[in-house]
């Protein structure tokens, strides 16, 4: 994991009070392998061109986050990290199960309103999100309980 995203992972679990296991993504919405989890976290780091920052912004607060929030989404929070002309946008999820999380993320990107409102966009503004990190989490068994 590059050095960078370790720290935007100390900032973020520093902000929540976060202790967590970081496991190894096997897929992009891949479930933790090596442990059950009693619930599971998933940070989500985006890597955002620059230039489009702006525009990012705009479609993540005005559509993104009201389609998940109606396929059952909990986001935890969200960070901004801009360093060496580079912006990246942090957010965290919080689900019940692995299931739960591969389910609405199904719904999520099968969403008509969804896929026209990147389509219109990505017109518009060109790339949205050059590269994806993903990773689920599990508490440590000594982690304050979120």
């Amino acid at each position: 994991m590059h050095r960078k995203t370790l720290a935007v992972f100390a900032m973020a679990a520093a902000t929540l009070g976060l202790a967590a296991t970081l496991l190894p993504a096997t897929t992009a919405l891949a479930a933790p392998a090596e442990a059950q989890c009693e619930t599971v976290h998933q940070l989500r780091i985006y890597d955002v061109p620059i230039e489009n920052g702006d525009a990012f912004h705009d479609r993540f607060r005005d559509h993104a986050v009201r389609i998940m929030a109606r396929h059952g989404f909990n986001i935890r929070a969200m960070w901004e990290s801009r360093s060496e002309g580079k912006l990246e946008f942090v957010y965290l999820l919080e689900w019940p199960d692995a299931e739960t999380l591969k389910a609405r993320w199904a719904a999520f990107m099968a969403d008509e309103e969804w896929s026209e409102i990147k389509r219109q966009t990505a017109a518009r503004h060109g790339t949205f999100v050059n590269d994806i990190e993903d990773r689920t989490l599990c508490l440590t068994d000594y982690s304050p309980k979120l």
